[in-house]
């Protein structure tokens, strides 16, 4: 396998000319920001640069590179493989409640091609991510699957996903790999920490949590963030909810708050709660964000040599708690896996990954997830 990145400032700077390469990829990554997707010349550009390459991409909260994160300009790296057994399928979803559908069609069409890992673009908001990765894996139930929800800064009002010439902000794109040489690993860790009791689901419906302990949701989370309510939903990135089990010990997953319903007291979270569960607020400092960067990356070492490939999806929440350090978790990864590797990625509404799973995978918020992939 061969990878190659370049960054340019403008889709008007993108030609073959500057996406010049010693081998011609099979398959190219795109990320940048939603207005990049939004005026519509991106594909056409993409495919007048390299005709023979199947782009994927989507909108971010920010690129991730082997510079570190970056608001402004296009990510493009192109993957050239030994052995390039990969289909792409793409699907419209129409809303919340067509996402397991949506999912269901998309592992209907790739089940013929037995794909072992599956990465996932999809839009990042007006879809319940939870459910599509059941509906998935529901035709799937042997693959790995790992991706992103596509950001849009920290506007949460549009996002984009891309398949060559065609971009939506409805459309959920899937690769799934089949190549017998193609190897993945596979982490994914928080670094935040849990203050506060833990509180008792007691009405949700999917993601919409009504109720913790008998009390509107929204009212318990307020009282907890004190002067950060006034700043909501925006302040919620900053707070957000660990699930945990019947022993009140944490499971791995988190949930961020994207919207409030003042109206019937509920969050609207990124993902499903379980229902009768329990729930922890957490917080977090940049030095133990870093440090969960740099676990996941412990997870994702491959053994082997050559160049390898690594796709880093972080929550647009982690990086608002950094500010200013936001690369710190960028270069702990790349120091970890190693310098001569290529890296991409994004932040993101939503990570996707097997974390230490053989099959399947999870949705997580305010996550650094990392996918390693080398070819044998």
């Amino acid at each position: 396998m061969h990878a190659h990145q370049i960054h340019l400032p403008s889709v008007a700077s993108l030609s073959r000319e500057a996406f010049r390469s010693d081998v011609e990829p099979q398959l190219g990554l795109v990320f940048a920001s939603s207005a990049t997707f939004r005026d519509g010349t991106l594909g056409r550009a993409l495919r007048d640069a390299c005709p023979a390459t199947t782009w994927l991409g989507c909108s971010t909260a920010g690129q991730i590179s082997n510079r570190g994160t970056d608001d402004t300009g296009l990510v493009l790296s192109g993957l050239a493989f030994d052995d390039p057994n990969f289909k792409v399928v793409t699907a419209e979803v129409s809303g919340m409640s067509d996402s397991h559908a949506t999912g269901r069609r998309l592992s209907q069409e790739l089940a013929p091609a037995a794909p072992h890992t599956l990465l996932v673009f999809a839009p990042g908001t007006n879809i319940n991510g939870s459910k599509l990765l059941e509906g998935l894996l529901s035709g799937l139930p042997n693959a790995r699957i790992a991706g992103g929800l596509a950001g849009d800064g920290s506007d949460f009002r549009e996002t984009f996903t891309l398949h060559n010439e065609s971009v939506s902000a409805s459309q959920v794109v899937v690769v799934g790999f089949s190549s017998p040489r193609l190897r993945f690993a596979f982490g994914s860790r928080g670094g935040w920490r849990p203050f506060g009791p833990a509180r008792r689901v007691t009405r949700v419906d999917g993601n919409v949590l009504y109720e913790l302990d008998s009390e509107p949701a929204l009212a318990v989370y307020k009282r907890y963030l004190g002067e950060h309510a006034a700043g909501l939903p925006a302040s919620g990135l900053l707070f957000p909810l660990s699930i945990l089990n019947g022993q009140h010990e944490e499971v791995g997953l988190i949930r961020t708050i994207l919207a409030i319903d003042n109206d019937s007291g509920s969050l609207i979270l990124a993902g499903d709660v379980p229902p009768n569960g329990y729930l922890q607020l957490m917080h977090a400092s940049t030095d133990s964000l870093v440090q969960g960067a740099t676990l996941a990356a412990e997870s994702a070492r491959l053994d082997g040599s050559g160049q390898g490939f690594g796709l880093l999806v972080s929550c647009v929440g982690r990086k608002l708690v950094m500010g200013g350090r936001t690369d710190e978790e960028i270069d702990a990864v790349i120091e970890t896996l190693g310098l001569s590797n290529i890296y991409a990625g994004f932040h993101s509404y939503g990570e996707i990954s097997p974390g230490s799973n053989t099959v399947g995978c999870d949705l997580y918020n305010q996550t650094m997830t990392v996918s390693f992939l080398r070819e044998d």
